[in-house]
């Protein structure tokens, strides 16, 4: 299949003379793109190249780049209210996408907390669980512990939970975090089967609880679909131990569910496509569309409560100039409103019936494996080049690129998560584009 894109002019041309000035999030090179316009899931550059977002920015724009009901929504309240003054109150859109919030996720929940951002959202769930624990006389329960390999945020906070050595530049991370090994690393490192791997990981977790200390730990923080092990899926039943394990231990469970939240998985939240309901949700990214800066804490009524005094309204301080602000509030509520009422959980369970055994068909032709959930793909490249072949992701990720197609590769995988806006003939324009980038890797480690 061929692509519909135009032919590129020289990217180098179309940038200022001057990058002096701007600090970009990701190194600089012949591949960062400026862009300048989006419409649907296509993005022009100022090249005049268009590119297919299978990526929805990076999980975010599940609406596509033009979404009438979210540009309304945030256009009504710039002429209304763009700001409001935090330290005097708040405004109607933040407590109608509070309550939308708690309606949307899993019996339990029954507060939201309003952020700028995931990594914000991680800082505050680290926040609460300590002072859950010190709210309930037991100050020394202050211990976290995650995932090496996971992935939670770019501040410090969130970093420390990161158990990666690629932010270990910016030295030691904060005290009392600890480490414990996910599912998919028994199964990649040690040969653990599938079966078996689940059980064995949430056992680990409890023995890591004992040598630590119950007395000593707050929460355990994990994603329930790891991003960065391109997509390991939990195994069934593991996030039912480890929320057994916490229970026994009076351990906190918390989600990071900013990838996975909003439908990305088929049910609104992970929580529910698996059937387990963590003290704390951390979610974002889908939240807002991608028309603001948003994410939110999403807590259980037993954390709610070391907040409020005597059943009333819960706070949380020190806060965010920009929390809770009235634009970002205004394109949360559109969009999860657009979520609940507009037929989308039909329409991923569509999608994804026609979208993932195609995937699946051209990932195994190519020597590959699927995981797959919802609208949430991996796909792990081990065995799609010759054996020794290093950043396969990168290399088929950059061939998708060129071809005017954005995925995402790193190490031996690359993910996609289609818009849930994104049509069956969109599809198969990105498998057929995805299958060139494969065949053309895969062809160089022969």
């Amino acid at each position: 299949m061929t692509t519909t894109t135009t032919t590129p002019a020289d990217p180098a041309s179309s940038w200022p003379d001057d990058l002096s000035a701007f600090c970009f999030e990701v190194p600089h090179s012949a591949e960062s793109l400026l862009f300048e316009s989006a419409k649907g899931i296509r993005l022009s550059d100022a090249a005049g190249r268009s590119y297919l977002d299978a990526l929805s920015g990076v999980f975010v724009t599940c609406f596509g780049y033009d979404c009438e009901p979210i540009v309304g929504a945030v256009t009504r309240q710039l002429r209304t209210l763009p700001f409001n003054p935090p330290l005097h109150g708040t405004n109607r859109a933040a407590l109608e996408l509070a309550r939308a919030l708690v309606d949307l996720a899993p019996p339990g929940i029954t507060a939201a907390k309003l952020v700028n951002g995931g990594s914000e959202a991680v800082e505050a769930a680290m926040r609460l669980a300590r002072l859950h624990h010190r709210a309930r006389g037991n100050p020394g329960k202050v211990k976290i512990l995650s995932y090496y390999h996971g992935y939670h945020g770019a501040t410090f906070g969130s970093l420390s939970l990161t158990g990666r050595p690629d932010v270990t530049r910016f030295g030691p991370g904060l005290p009392g975090v600890v480490h414990v090994w996910p599912p998919d690393c028994l199964e990649s490192f040690w040969d653990v089967p599938p079966e078996k791997s689940g059980a064995l990981a949430a056992s680990m977790i409890e023995r890591t609880i004992e040598a630590e200390g119950p007395d000593s730990v707050a929460a355990i923080v994990m994603e329930p679909v790891i991003h960065l092990r391109g997509m390991a899926i939990a195994p069934a039943d593991y996030l039912a131990r480890v929320r057994e394990v916490c229970d026994r231990h009076g351990v906190l469970l918390v989600f990071d569910e900013i990838v996975t939240g909003f439908g990305r998985t088929g049910a609104p939240f992970a929580a529910q496509t698996f059937g387990v309901t963590p003290d704390i949700l951390c979610v974002g990214k889908g939240i807002s569309g991608g028309y603001a800066p948003l994410a939110a804490v999403l807590m259980a009524g037993h954390i709610a409560d070391a907040l409020g005094e005597s059943g009333g309204p819960v706070s949380f301080a020190p806060s965010h100039t920009y929390a809770a602000n009235p634009l970002a509030a205004a394109a949360g509520l559109a969009a999860v409103t657009l979520f609940r009422e507009g037929g989308y959980q039909e329409r991923i369970t569509e999608l994804a019936a026609y979208t993932e055994p195609r995937l699946r068909a051209l990932a195994e032709s190519h020597g590959a494996t699927l995981r797959a959930v919802g609208l949430l793909y991996g796909v792990k490249l081990t065995g799609a080049a010759a054996e020794g072949a290093e950043r396969l992701g990168e290399r088929v990720a950059s061939a998708c690129l060129r071809r005017g197609l954005i995925i995402r590769g790193q190490d031996d995988w690359v993910v996609l998560a289609p818009a849930f806006v994104t049509t069956t003939a969109e599809i198969d324009e990105i498998l057929g584009i995805l299958g060139e980038a494969l065949e053309e890797v895969r062809g160089a480690g022969r």
